[in-house]
């Protein structure tokens, strides 16, 4: 397994991407907006990112401009080869599968999650067998 990115939540895209750039020295690597379902992403890291290193994404809902503490956090994402079969590997032992594997709503990957026994969400994203981050075989 390889950890690709860690989501947190933010009131403000902008300033969220001047402080991992201008303050942690980051690179915005990508940038998306979903019109239909009101968000903003951006991703973050060093070094070119995914496959090499892990990134941040920071995802903007529209409208929403802060956060209490403990929904910040959003989840830890993890490459596998095949979402479905990692899905019925991870019930068959004894995980909590809290959504199914299918795309990603707007998009097209592949994508479900599991959560701990800490209910911290973990995100299955289906990668091609041999793409960097696949894991859960």
């Amino acid at each position: 397994m390889k950890f690709l990115h860690t989501m947190l939540r933010v009131g403000n895209l902008q300033r969220s991407i001047d402080f991992y750039t201008n303050v942690l020295g980051m690179q915005l690597l990508r940038q998306s907006e979903n019109p239909e379902y009101k968000y903003s992403l951006a991703f973050l890291g060093f070094e070119g990112g995914n496959p090499g290193q892990a990134e941040i994404e920071l995802t903007y809902n529209w409208g929403v401009e802060s956060y209490e503490m403990g929904t910040a956090y959003g989840h830890i994402a993890l490459g596998v080869p095949d979402a479905y079969a990692a899905c019925e590997k991870i019930k068959a032992s004894g995980g909590n599968v809290t959504r199914e594997a299918g795309p990603v709503k707007g998009g097209t990957t592949v994508i479900a999650f599991v959560t701990d026994p800490d209910g911290y969400k973990i995100e299955l994203i289906q990668r091609a067998e041999g793409a960097a981050g696949a894991g859960l075989r």
